[in-house]
């Protein structure tokens, strides 16, 4: 590792990524792994030196200080595993509170790191001590990783389990009670291809049957999304999400479909509004609709009360009363239960 031409304390290396499918391979020499949701990382000690990067190459160090203390404390000295960052609070794993760490200032992050520590969940093993891994199989970089793990593992050091076994897979799907993001599969002969999406990853997609408290209309006029919203246990309609990718085709049909329903109520919780997270800083303006129209549709994630990306719209349920599509449909952040049957 010390031989390497880039130094990866000060350049960071490209993670490998996967590619979406539809299936997993069934075929031998592959290897599946649990998706876990949280902030990809690499971390990486040469000495006294340890650094910490994000898989878009931006150091994470400052935001997770107690990740950067547990590696400057490790016995072994020089290593580059890859990983994800997770984090619990209370009795849940949360992804909202890994980006409440992204807060520009320092005390703040440092009282969170301390109130609520992160942890590292590691699956690949690029470097360790004088050896470079990275044009080594999976299989033995898996056996490199593994020893690592047994000589530093500790509650906040985690090694995400793997299976050759395809049933494994779809088992890890099946018990996770919503605990991964979705499942990763590996050639086990293959090197590590830095940058490229050389793996291959099926996610887990949920449905929610939402309520249609308003629209988005494109420059041309077109419907660009319908506004999704779901009923709070005071009875208020809260904006939780969007559709995404509705078709040209369907155009006509949609614009038949919310006319009677323009200019309704909308949401009378929380609503679409300006500048935030949410919308790139940009204020976007809506239309609302009388909460008449019901919804299902399929998303992958929830992040506090939102859908985190764009839904696909699945199809339009007349048989559904808008008052039954409640929050409590939502699959919520990863109790720890859950993930102790993975891992």
């Amino acid at each position: 590792m010390s031989g390497r031409a880039v130094d990866p304390i000060v350049t960071p290396i490209a993670p490998m990524e996967a590619k979406l499918v539809e299936a997993l391979p069934e075929e031998p020499g592959w290897q599946f792994e649990p998706k876990w949701d949280g902030f990809r990382a690499i971390a990486v000690r040469d000495g006294e030196r340890v650094a910490l990067w994000s898989k878009s190459g931006k150091t994470l160090g400052r935001y997770f200080p107690e990740i950067l203390a547990l590696l400057a404390a490790t016995k072994t000295t020089r290593y580059i595993v890859d990983g994800e960052i997770i984090l619990p609070v209370g009795n849940v794993l949360s992804f909202n509170a890994l980006q409440q760490r992204l807060h520009p200032a320092a005390s703040r992050i440092a009282k969170l790191s301390i109130a609520t520590p992160a942890q590292l969940m590691l699956f690949d093993c690029l470097g360790l001590e004088a050896e470079d891994l990275i044009e080594r199989p999976l299989a033995d970089r898996r056996v490199a990783l593994e020893r690592f793990h047994a000589q530093e593992g500790g509650s906040s050091l985690l090694l995400s389990p793997q299976s050759e076994d395809f049933a494994a897979g779809r088992a890890w799907l099946q018990t996770s009670g919503g605990a991964l993001d979705g499942i990763v599969a590996k050639r086990r002969d293959e090197a590590y291809r830095s940058g490229e999406r050389a793996m291959l990853k099926v996610k887990v997609h949920r449905s929610a049957d939402c309520v249609v408290g308003g629209i988005r209309r494109s420059d041309d006029g077109a419907i660009a999304s319908l506004l999704l919203g779901l009923y709070d246990e005071a009875g208020q309609l809260n904006h939780v999400g969007f559709t995404s990718g509705l078709k040209a085709d369907d155009q006509a049909a949609l614009a038949d479909r919310v006319a009677p329903h323009l200019g309704g109520t909308g949401f009378t919780g929380k609503a679409p509004g300006g500048p935030s997270r949410w919308n790139d800083g940009k204020e976007k303006a809506w239309t609302p609709l009388a909460p008449d129209l019901v919804v299902e549709v399929l998303y992958d994630q929830v992040t506090g009360d939102r859908l985190r990306h764009g839904t696909r719209l699945l199809r339009w349920r007349p048989d559904k009363a808008p008052a039954t599509c409640t929050m409590d449909q939502l699959v919520h952040e990863v109790r720890p239960a859950e993930l102790a049957a993975i891992v």
